[in-house]
């Protein structure tokens, strides 16, 4: 008989018993017709039961046909118990569910490779170097004549490509006003070919088209055709208008490639040699430099050669095959912290439905030891209970990729403007399917053990489960107390962390704020703009308004070096921003010492400082008088005079502390004293309505009536802007609130399930107590005490781990200590509290046992 049909006959049930049946009564008949002795004929032909089972054994696969048996048996046992194996499933689904979605989230942004060819080959190089703020960190911008050294050293040896940033550029398909943002990176015209792509539709960049004379093309990713232009083929050779040059589409990328930034969708890519602003200035740090390594080349030799070439400087090769962002490097840290705390809240899951399950094997001692009695050897225990628990993971593991489905895309549209693509593709099916092994093993192999221990003489007796038996659950129970207890730790870390830094000062109110950035078609005159603020302040429901070269906490950083009296710069770095009259009353921002800038100052000339920079550049002396050389790059000086000293107030983000600004008047002349032109401004007002935002549409069309030229390319709020500087925090707070309440259910029902279950099996013990004259308090006391006590140790070994573990999370808190009594106090608080609710149900079924009745009945 073949394969297949012996396990078709699996299913075939009453259909194959009723044949064999009938064909062993076929050969009985038979040997009747022949003339023998019935009865002879019964005796000879033996035990219909054994043919019919040595027959079964033949028709199918006995094994296969006892896992059959077991999990109809199994799928029976959970229906009997629907309100038991519901709690169970639903608690594994909820953690397998966020393990799921944790994995998709990882995978997507930081283990996936690019779609491109060897990436295993594929290097970013970066350097260690000072930052802004003087201190050594990794350096990852390089300079294109940098670059250019670096590619000649390279020759031969490894194939070296430049990539900026993608970031969100305006461009116009059609009139100025209809202009919209894709994600734009320019990279080297050798790209493509490096990574052995190919177009879906004409053609893609090549060297040729990275000269210094090339022609302005473009290749667009086939996501954004998809998105932008349906898919349509005519879509080679249209042009869009960028930053004053007219680009034509070459070609489409291929499917799946969507740039080298995870998390970042490039849209638009452009030449190198067609970025707006001169690419031979040694000091202009834009470009990531990525390497791929010709066959049969090793790294060492590679870094070595373009270390040499770079100064001397030593460079690491990182692999980027997975590619290279910042959100990559920015949600790291968090995805895999929060991944270790779903992974507890698993743990904690597991351990749960395992109690449970030895609960349950407990109740089929006598089940299990008739088992044993009639022939049944441990490994067909094992593995009776094993289906049973392998019904319940995949079960769980079915609504828990529900579960990640619904909540992966969530998740990820909390951490806006990051953009992940999340396939459900043979990565995600093989992790759901080891996810699901590993978690049945985990509850169900400790279970299904015990189970298979059973002695028939002792369980057939009637007795109650052994000590040994009960602390094997309460050393679970003190388990789940452990990683339950460390888990509201870290997850009161974290939301400490984003209620400081968001409710902390940051030296301007954000109430009422409306922050509108405006760009120029053409560069305007400084009066255009001064009368522009001008209008906006005499605007319905406007109550003042200033203007700034871009909005604080954006961001953006303009930096330069001091000189004082004439003296040498600075080493350090101070901040520079271009605000009008009035900006600082917009924001709020109070006036210390001296005066205002007026409609009439320029710069060089006068500015305003901050107390970091008095502090900084005056040992915390008064400014106002003093004169400041601001030094360029190029060493070029422009002497100002101090004339005003306002408060403190973040400049890039939040977490930085507050840092020496310089404030300069709008208006600015270049080296022939004529004022120069200016495309772009935020216009900052501070609204009457705490609606800030009804204003905008007003507002766009008064800014358009003013003046076609300018357009508001974008609008937001303060809180807007505030809120956006917390967002990972915000997220690591929501998710670790979550997990912390999950993990608190999950110990509580738990513990009530051992407890009511250790009441259950002690109830003679507790009647004969009670008949004896013990008290209420004694009786609670002798059900809780052994619990209570391995719960409380628990809880002080996961405080301790949790202590002990943060200082690997160190950098996502914020003026949050960890040895806080507050911090320390409320886990113990909320797992004592969820312990004693969860007890107080088998509390109250202990001491109303009645004795007579118990007695009477035993």
């Amino acid at each position: 008989m073949s394969l297949w049909s012996r396990i078709a006959n699996l299913f075939r049930g009453d259909n194959l018993s009723r044949e064999i049946d009938e064909e062993l009564q076929s050969h009985i008949e038979d040997a009747i017709g022949h003339g023998r002795d019935p009865a002879e004929v019964q005796r000879a032909f033996g035990s219909p039961l054994r043919h019919r089972e040595h027959s079964r054994d033949i028709r199918l696969l006995p094994w296969l046909d006892s896992l059959r048996a077991d999990a109809v048996f199994g799928w029976r046992q959970l229906l009997k118990r629907k309100v038991t194996s519901a709690a169970a499933i639903l608690s594994l689904a909820l953690g397998m569910g966020a393990c799921l979605s944790a994995f998709r989230l990882i995978d997507a942004l930081l283990l996936r490779p690019l779609p491109v060819a060897d990436p295993g080959q594929l290097y970013a190089i970066s350097r260690s170097g000072a930052g802004l703020d003087r201190k050594t960190q990794l350096l990852d911008y390089f300079s294109y004549p940098a670059f250019s050294q670096m590619q000649a050293a390279a020759k031969n040896q490894a194939r070296l490509i430049v990539l900026s940033d993608a970031n969100p550029v305006e461009l116009t398909f059609g009139s100025y006003q209809d202009t919209e943002t894709p994600g734009v990176q320019y990279v080297s015209g050798a790209m493509f070919g490096v990574f052995g792509l190919r177009p879906a539709l004409g053609r893609l960049l090549t060297e040729d088209d990275d000269l210094a004379n090339g022609h302005a093309y473009a290749v667009i990713s086939h996501d954004y055709w998809t998105r932008r232009f349906g898919r349509d083929t005519n879509v080679i050779g249209r042009t869009f208008h960028l930053s004053g040059k007219i680009y034509e589409i070459i070609g489409v990328g291929p499917d799946r490639f969507t740039g080298t930034e995870p998390g970042t969708v490039t849209d638009v890519f452009l030449p190198t040699s067609m970025y707006p602003y001169p690419i031979d200035q040694p000091d202009v740090l834009w470009l990531r430099v990525w390497a791929k390594l010709n066959p049969g080349v090793r790294v060492k030799p590679v870094r070595d050669r373009l270390s040499a070439a770079f100064h001397g400087e030593t460079l690491l090769f990182d692999p980027a095959a997975g590619g290279a962002s910042g959100p990559r490097n920015y949600y790291r840290l968090p995805l895999l912290a929060l991944s270790a705390l779903v992974g507890l809240v698993l743990f904690i899951a597991c351990a749960n439905v395992a109690n449970l399950m030895a609960a349950q094997a407990a109740a089929r001692r006598h089940e299990m030891a008739l088992r044993v009695s009639i022939g049944a050897g441990r490994g067909r225990l094992v593995q009776l209970v094993l289906v049973e628990s392998a019904i319940l993971g995949c079960a769980a593991a079915v609504l828990g990729g529900f579960f990640a489905w619904w909540t992966t895309p969530f998740i990820v549209s909390l951490i806006q403007p990051v953009r992940l693509f999340l396939p459900l593709d043979h990565r995600v099916l093989a992790f759901g399917a080891a996810l699901t092994l590993g978690v049945t093993l985990l509850f169900g192999l400790a279970p299904s053990l015990r189970a298979s221990a059973v002695k028939p003489s002792g369980a057939l007796k009637g007795g109650g489960q052994s000590a040994s038996q009960r602390g094997w659950m309460h050393a679970l129970i003190a388990l789940q107390a452990v990683f339950c207890c460390f888990v509201l730790f870290i997850a009161g870390l974290f939301v400490a962390t984003f209620e400081r830094l968001a409710n902390q000062p940051n030296g301007f109110s954000w109430e009422r704020l409306l922050i509108l950035n405006t760009v120029s078609e053409h560069p305007q005159p400084a009066a255009l703009w001064d009368q522009l603020a001008q209008h906006l302040r005499a605007a319905p429901g406007v109550e003042s308004a200033g203007l700034s070269s871009f909005p604080l906490l954006q961001g953006s950083s303009w930096v330069t070096r001091v000189a004082i009296d004439g003296g040498p710069p600075s080493h350090d770095f101070a901040f520079l921003l271009s605000v009008s009259p009035d900006w600082a009353g917009t924001m709020r921002i109070p006036l210390l010492d001296g005066r205002d800038l007026l409609p009439g100052d320029s710069y060089p000339g006068v500015v305003m400082v901050n107390p970091a920079f008095a502090n900084r550049y005056f040992g915390g002396g008064n400014p106002i008088g003093k004169l400041i050389d601001t030094v360029d790059g190029y060493g070029k000086r422009n002497r100002s005079r101090i004339v005003g000293q306002v408060g403190n107030a973040r400049y890039r983000n939040i977490r930085e502390k507050f840092t020496p600004t310089i404030f300069l008047p709008m208006r600015i002349t270049d080296a022939g004293g004529a004022l120069t032109r200016r495309s772009s401004a935020a216009i900052i007002l501070r609204t009457t309505s705490p609606e800030a935002l009804a204003l905008s549409p007003v507002l766009r069309d008064d800014i358009r009536r003013l003046n076609p030229e300018i357009r508001v390319s974008s609008v937001r709020t303060g809180r807007e802007i505030v809120e956006g500087q917390t967002v990972r925090e915000r997220l690591l707070a929501l998710l670790a609130r979550f997990f912390a309440l999950v993990a608190l259910l999950l110990a509580g029902v738990g513990l009530y399930g051992v407890l009511d279950y250790t009441v259950f099996d002690r109830r003679r013990e507790i009647g004969i107590r009670m008949a004896l004259g013990a008290r209420a308090d004694q009786v609670a006391r002798s059900v809780i005490f052994d619990v209570f006590t391995r719960l409380g140790a628990g809880a002080l070994i996961g405080l301790a781990l949790g202590v002990a573990s943060a200082r690997y999370i160190a950098s996502l808190l914020y003026q949050v200590q960890v040895t806080d009594i507050r911090m320390l106090a409320l886990p113990l608080m909320a797992i004592l509290a969820a312990a004693a609710l969860s007890a107080l149900p088998a509390v109250i079924r202990a001491v109303r046992i009645d004795p007579a009745n118990m007695l009477r009945t035993e």
